[in-house]
């Protein structure tokens, strides 16, 4: 097998959302067009974090070669004309949302989390798609639906909320600062 070469390797090993998006940006910064970084992880929620990123700001995610613990995941940096990381455009920030959910409003909650942290805590109803499934998982939602996306900090549902308005789906908010911040009822296993 021939190895892949990465002008910058990035070691996030042991890091979890959002610290390797925020590495990431800092280190693709600091690189050139056409240069390619390496990124160690050991998050398995990475791979579909930084792919769904480097789709929305416009670098190229090459892929991830896995081994054993260690996700590698290459990206390369595109030029200046060929980025311009997007964000989804409608936003509720976290108080507005659990009033909706105090009035039973017919809405549906989208947590966009790894299965893990779903399991451990979530808003009671909310339905758990993690945002490297969603593509596949589309047919499970209303598309006509109002659907309000959660993850831990805002920024995996920021990118799940863009690909469901990307695929059709027009009543699509982003819930931010999301469950690191939320003041709501939430249920879990340890419940």
């Amino acid at each position: 097998m021939e190895i892949v070469k990465a002008n910058v390797v990035l070691d996030a090993k042991g890091l979890a959302c959002p610290m390797p998006i925020v590495k990431t940006k800092k280190a693709i910064s600091t690189l050139e067009s056409g240069q390619v970084l390496e990124f160690q992880a050991t998050d398995k929620g990475s791979k579909s974090d930084l792919k769904a990123w480097a789709q929305s700001s416009g670098h190229q995610y090459l892929g991830t070669i896995e081994e054993g613990e260690v996700l590698k995941h290459f990206l390369r940096k595109s030029s200046d004309d060929e980025t311009q990381e997007k964000k989804h455009p409608h936003i509720i920030h976290n108080d507005e949302l659990e009033k909706k959910l105090e009035k039973n409003e017919n809405i549906v909650v989208l947590d966009v989390r790894e299965v893990a942290e779903y399991a451990f805590n979530h808003i009671p109803n909310a339905i758990s798609i993690p945002l490297g499934e969603l593509e596949d998982r589309l047919g499970e939602l209303n598309n006509q639906g109002e659907i309000y996306v959660v993850c831990r900090t805002g920024s995996r549902s920021d990118l799940a909320s863009q690909k469901l308005a990307e695929k059709g789906f027009s009543n699509v908010k982003n819930v931010v600062p999301g469950m690191s911040e939320w003041p709501g009822k939430t249920t879990g296993i340890l419940d």
